[in-house]
Protein backbone atom coordinates (compact mmCIF):
# COMPACT_ATOMS: atom_id res chain seq x y z
CA UNK A 1 0.00 0.00 0.00
CA UNK A 2 3.23 2.65 0.70
CA UNK A 3 4.47 1.70 -2.64
CA UNK A 4 1.32 3.21 -4.43
CA UNK A 5 1.52 6.49 -5.83
CA UNK A 6 0.00 9.16 -4.14
CA UNK A 7 -1.76 11.08 -6.89
CA UNK A 8 -3.89 7.71 -8.11
CA UNK A 9 -5.47 7.69 -4.21
CA UNK A 10 -8.88 10.08 -4.08
CA UNK A 11 -11.44 10.14 -2.02
CA UNK A 12 -14.73 9.97 -2.75
CA UNK A 13 -16.80 11.60 -0.34
CA UNK A 14 -20.33 10.57 0.49
CA UNK A 15 -23.44 12.74 0.64
CA UNK A 16 -24.12 14.58 4.03
CA UNK A 17 -27.54 14.05 5.49
CA UNK A 18 -27.64 17.92 5.57
CA UNK A 19 -27.12 18.29 2.08
CA UNK A 20 -29.74 15.43 1.12
CA UNK A 21 -32.19 17.23 3.03
CA UNK A 22 -31.19 20.86 1.84
CA UNK A 23 -31.14 18.96 -2.01
CA UNK A 24 -35.22 17.88 -1.46
CA UNK A 25 -36.09 21.14 -0.18
CA UNK A 26 -34.51 22.91 -3.25
CA UNK A 27 -36.68 20.68 -5.51
CA UNK A 28 -39.76 21.73 -3.93
CA UNK A 29 -39.06 25.36 -4.08
CA UNK A 30 -38.30 25.09 -7.68
CA UNK A 31 -41.50 22.72 -8.75
CA UNK A 32 -43.00 26.25 -7.35
CA UNK A 33 -41.05 28.52 -8.84
CA UNK A 34 -39.35 27.09 -12.08
CA UNK A 35 -38.37 30.56 -13.19
CA UNK A 36 -36.25 31.51 -10.27
CA UNK A 37 -32.32 30.82 -10.80
CA UNK A 38 -30.78 29.18 -7.57
CA UNK A 39 -30.02 32.88 -5.94
CA UNK A 40 -33.45 33.84 -5.47
CA UNK A 41 -34.10 29.93 -4.30
CA UNK A 42 -31.70 30.83 -1.77
CA UNK A 43 -33.06 33.60 -0.37
CA UNK A 44 -36.47 31.55 0.25
CA UNK A 45 -34.32 29.13 2.02
CA UNK A 46 -33.14 31.86 4.36
CA UNK A 47 -36.13 33.14 4.95
CA UNK A 48 -36.94 29.46 6.12
CA UNK A 49 -34.21 30.16 8.43
CA UNK A 50 -31.36 27.79 7.08
CA UNK A 51 -28.46 28.95 6.97
CA UNK A 52 -27.08 27.98 3.10
CA UNK A 53 -24.93 30.78 1.39
CA UNK A 54 -24.72 31.29 -2.71
CA UNK A 55 -21.44 29.08 -2.79
CA UNK A 56 -23.27 26.16 -1.70
CA UNK A 57 -26.64 26.55 -3.02
CA UNK A 58 -24.94 26.76 -6.41
CA UNK A 59 -23.03 22.98 -5.53
CA UNK A 60 -26.47 21.63 -4.77
CA UNK A 61 -27.89 23.36 -7.64
CA UNK A 62 -25.43 22.06 -10.13
CA UNK A 63 -25.83 18.52 -9.00
CA UNK A 64 -29.44 18.30 -8.76
CA UNK A 65 -29.01 18.90 -12.45
CA UNK A 66 -31.29 22.39 -12.37
CA UNK A 67 -31.26 25.13 -14.67
CA UNK A 68 -33.93 27.36 -15.61
CA UNK A 69 -35.45 26.71 -18.79
CA UNK A 70 -34.83 29.02 -21.61
CA UNK A 71 -37.73 31.93 -22.51
CA UNK A 72 -39.49 30.92 -25.60
CA UNK A 73 -39.43 33.45 -28.11
CA UNK A 74 -42.45 33.97 -30.30
CA UNK A 75 -42.36 32.40 -33.71
CA UNK A 76 -42.12 35.06 -36.22
CA UNK A 77 -42.51 35.66 -40.00
CA UNK A 78 -39.10 35.94 -41.23
CA UNK A 79 -40.25 38.01 -44.64
CA UNK A 80 -38.27 37.68 -47.92
CA UNK A 81 -37.00 40.50 -49.89
CA UNK A 82 -39.00 39.05 -52.86
CA UNK A 83 -41.74 40.89 -50.66
CA UNK A 84 -40.45 44.33 -51.47
CA UNK A 85 -41.91 46.91 -53.59
CA UNK A 86 -39.31 47.28 -55.87
CA UNK A 87 -40.05 43.89 -56.49
CA UNK A 88 -43.05 42.75 -56.83
CA UNK A 89 -44.85 46.18 -57.36
CA UNK A 90 -48.33 46.65 -57.67
CA UNK A 91 -49.95 46.61 -61.62
CA UNK A 92 -53.30 48.28 -60.97
CA UNK A 93 -55.81 50.17 -58.35
CA UNK A 94 -55.97 47.83 -55.09
CA UNK A 95 -53.38 45.43 -56.22
CA UNK A 96 -51.42 45.75 -53.12
CA UNK A 97 -52.42 47.85 -50.11
CA UNK A 98 -49.52 48.79 -47.75
CA UNK A 99 -50.14 49.29 -43.99
CA UNK A 100 -48.13 50.34 -40.87
CA UNK A 101 -47.39 52.33 -38.18
CA UNK A 102 -46.54 56.32 -36.50
CA UNK A 103 -46.11 56.78 -33.40
CA UNK A 104 -45.94 60.49 -32.17
CA UNK A 105 -47.61 62.16 -28.76
CA UNK A 106 -50.21 64.72 -27.85
CA UNK A 107 -49.92 67.90 -25.49
CA UNK A 108 -50.11 66.38 -22.33
CA UNK A 109 -47.05 63.80 -23.34
CA UNK A 110 -49.11 60.53 -24.13
CA UNK A 111 -48.18 58.16 -27.01
CA UNK A 112 -50.64 58.25 -29.44
CA UNK A 113 -50.54 55.90 -32.57
CA UNK A 114 -51.54 55.96 -36.26
CA UNK A 115 -52.38 52.95 -38.14
CA UNK A 116 -51.87 54.31 -42.04
CA UNK A 117 -53.36 51.99 -45.19
CA UNK A 118 -52.36 53.06 -48.34
CA UNK A 119 -53.22 51.62 -52.22
CA UNK A 120 -49.49 51.25 -53.76
CA UNK A 121 -51.05 51.72 -57.02
CA UNK A 122 -52.69 54.90 -57.04
CA UNK A 123 -50.89 56.36 -53.60
CA UNK A 124 -54.57 56.90 -51.98
CA UNK A 125 -54.52 57.14 -48.38
CA UNK A 126 -57.29 54.54 -47.60
CA UNK A 127 -57.62 55.08 -43.57
CA UNK A 128 -55.56 56.85 -41.20
CA UNK A 129 -56.42 55.17 -38.23
CA UNK A 130 -55.28 56.91 -34.59
CA UNK A 131 -55.34 55.69 -30.67
CA UNK A 132 -53.70 55.42 -27.71
CA UNK A 133 -53.42 51.52 -28.61
CA UNK A 134 -54.22 49.91 -32.06
CA UNK A 135 -54.69 46.07 -31.23
CA UNK A 136 -54.85 43.25 -33.95
CA UNK A 137 -58.59 43.04 -33.69
CA UNK A 138 -58.89 47.15 -34.37
CA UNK A 139 -57.09 46.18 -37.81
CA UNK A 140 -59.02 43.70 -38.73
CA UNK A 141 -61.94 46.35 -37.96
CA UNK A 142 -60.89 48.63 -40.28
CA UNK A 143 -59.73 46.45 -43.20
CA UNK A 144 -63.23 45.22 -42.90
CA UNK A 145 -64.37 48.66 -43.69
CA UNK A 146 -62.32 49.06 -46.14
CA UNK A 147 -62.71 45.59 -47.85
CA UNK A 148 -66.64 46.64 -47.51
CA UNK A 149 -65.66 49.62 -49.22
CA UNK A 150 -63.87 49.53 -51.88
CA UNK A 151 -63.23 45.80 -52.46
CA UNK A 152 -60.72 42.66 -51.42
CA UNK A 153 -57.17 43.92 -52.37
CA UNK A 154 -55.30 40.78 -54.16
CA UNK A 155 -52.24 41.44 -51.57
CA UNK A 156 -51.42 43.54 -48.50
CA UNK A 157 -47.63 44.25 -47.62
CA UNK A 158 -46.15 44.98 -44.57
CA UNK A 159 -43.42 44.20 -42.06
CA UNK A 160 -43.22 42.10 -38.96
CA UNK A 161 -44.88 43.72 -36.47
CA UNK A 162 -46.70 41.89 -33.77
CA UNK A 163 -50.21 43.62 -34.65
CA UNK A 164 -49.55 42.32 -38.51
CA UNK A 165 -48.76 38.51 -37.49
CA UNK A 166 -51.36 37.58 -34.91
CA UNK A 167 -52.93 34.80 -36.18
CA UNK A 168 -56.14 36.16 -35.89
CA UNK A 169 -54.93 38.09 -38.96
CA UNK A 170 -53.44 35.68 -40.68
CA UNK A 171 -56.88 33.18 -40.26
CA UNK A 172 -59.08 36.07 -41.54
CA UNK A 173 -56.31 37.31 -44.64
CA UNK A 174 -56.48 33.57 -45.43
CA UNK A 175 -59.93 32.80 -45.58
CA UNK A 176 -60.58 36.20 -47.81
CA UNK A 177 -57.83 35.07 -50.08
CA UNK A 178 -55.58 38.08 -49.35
CA UNK A 179 -51.57 37.52 -49.84
CA UNK A 180 -49.56 38.95 -47.04
CA UNK A 181 -46.26 40.45 -48.42
CA UNK A 182 -43.87 40.62 -45.25
CA UNK A 183 -40.70 42.01 -45.71
CA UNK A 184 -37.67 41.06 -44.47
CA UNK A 185 -36.98 41.93 -40.72
CA UNK A 186 -35.29 45.77 -40.17
CA UNK A 187 -35.64 46.28 -43.80
CA UNK A 188 -37.95 49.24 -44.28
CA UNK A 189 -37.36 50.27 -47.82
CA UNK A 190 -38.74 47.31 -48.88
CA UNK A 191 -41.79 48.62 -48.08
CA UNK A 192 -40.86 52.23 -49.14
CA UNK A 193 -43.81 53.69 -50.20
CA UNK A 194 -45.80 53.53 -47.07
CA UNK A 195 -42.63 54.43 -45.42
CA UNK A 196 -42.77 57.56 -47.74
CA UNK A 197 -46.52 58.04 -46.95
CA UNK A 198 -45.15 58.38 -43.20
CA UNK A 199 -42.69 61.15 -43.81
CA UNK A 200 -45.12 62.73 -45.59
CA UNK A 201 -47.44 62.42 -42.67
CA UNK A 202 -44.78 63.43 -40.00
CA UNK A 203 -43.20 66.29 -42.03
CA UNK A 204 -46.88 67.83 -42.88
CA UNK A 205 -48.75 67.11 -40.31
CA UNK A 206 -47.64 66.02 -36.92
CA UNK A 207 -44.64 68.53 -37.21
CA UNK A 208 -47.31 71.19 -37.47
CA UNK A 209 -50.02 70.52 -35.12
CA UNK A 210 -50.34 70.43 -31.71
CA UNK A 211 -52.36 67.51 -30.83
CA UNK A 212 -54.62 67.62 -27.60
CA UNK A 213 -56.27 64.80 -27.14
CA UNK A 214 -57.43 61.51 -29.04
CA UNK A 215 -60.34 62.37 -30.64
CA UNK A 216 -58.11 66.18 -31.63
CA UNK A 217 -56.23 63.69 -33.41
CA UNK A 218 -58.66 61.42 -35.12
CA UNK A 219 -60.53 64.98 -36.15
CA UNK A 220 -57.53 66.69 -37.72
CA UNK A 221 -55.97 63.31 -39.00
CA UNK A 222 -59.40 63.02 -41.38
CA UNK A 223 -58.68 66.34 -42.21
CA UNK A 224 -55.12 65.65 -43.34
CA UNK A 225 -55.91 62.40 -45.76
CA UNK A 226 -58.96 64.36 -47.37
CA UNK A 227 -56.45 66.82 -48.15
CA UNK A 228 -53.25 64.48 -49.09
CA UNK A 229 -55.96 62.45 -51.50
CA UNK A 230 -58.08 65.31 -53.09
CA UNK A 231 -55.65 68.37 -53.15
CA UNK A 232 -51.90 67.82 -52.83
CA UNK A 233 -50.55 66.83 -56.09
CA UNK A 234 -47.94 63.74 -55.80
CA UNK A 235 -44.56 64.35 -57.90
CA UNK A 236 -44.79 60.29 -58.62
CA UNK A 237 -47.47 60.98 -60.14
CA UNK A 238 -47.06 63.37 -62.65
CA UNK A 239 -48.05 66.42 -59.75
CA UNK A 240 -51.83 64.38 -60.03
CA UNK A 241 -53.80 63.96 -56.62
CA UNK A 242 -54.29 60.53 -55.26
CA UNK A 243 -57.86 61.03 -56.64
CA UNK A 244 -57.70 61.89 -60.04
CA UNK A 245 -54.83 59.57 -60.72
CA UNK A 246 -57.30 56.75 -59.73
CA UNK A 247 -59.87 58.18 -61.25
CA UNK A 248 -57.84 57.63 -64.05
CA UNK A 249 -57.08 54.25 -63.57
CA UNK A 250 -60.31 53.21 -62.92
CA UNK A 251 -61.28 54.82 -66.53
CA UNK A 252 -58.32 53.05 -67.82
CA UNK A 253 -59.49 49.67 -66.87
CA UNK A 254 -62.82 49.90 -67.77
CA UNK A 255 -61.83 51.08 -71.54
CA UNK A 256 -59.21 47.84 -71.20
CA UNK A 257 -61.95 45.76 -70.74
CA UNK A 258 -64.35 46.96 -73.38
CA UNK A 259 -62.20 45.19 -76.24
CA UNK A 260 -62.96 41.52 -74.07
CA UNK A 261 -66.72 42.43 -73.30
CA UNK A 262 -67.36 42.58 -77.14
CA UNK A 263 -65.41 39.80 -78.25
CA UNK A 264 -67.40 37.79 -75.68
CA UNK A 265 -70.73 39.10 -77.15
CA UNK A 266 -69.59 38.51 -80.73
CA UNK A 267 -69.00 35.33 -79.82
CA UNK A 268 -72.22 34.35 -78.13
CA UNK A 269 -74.88 32.40 -80.66
CA UNK A 270 -77.66 34.33 -82.20
CA UNK A 271 -81.10 33.11 -81.20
Amino acid sequence: MLDQPRSSQRYEGLPKDEDQRLSKKILELVRERPRYGYRRIAVLLRRDGEAINDKRMYRLWKAAGLKVPRKRRKSRASGDKKNACDVTPASFMHDVWTWDFVQSSTADGRKIRFLNIVDEHTRLCLSIKSGRSITSEDAIDTLAELFAMHGVPKRIRCDNGPEFISIAIKEWLAKLGVDVLYIEPGSPWQNGLCESFNSKLRDEYLHQTDLQSESDARIKARAWREDFNNQRPHSSLGYLTPSEFARRSAASASVAALPSLQQHCDARPLP
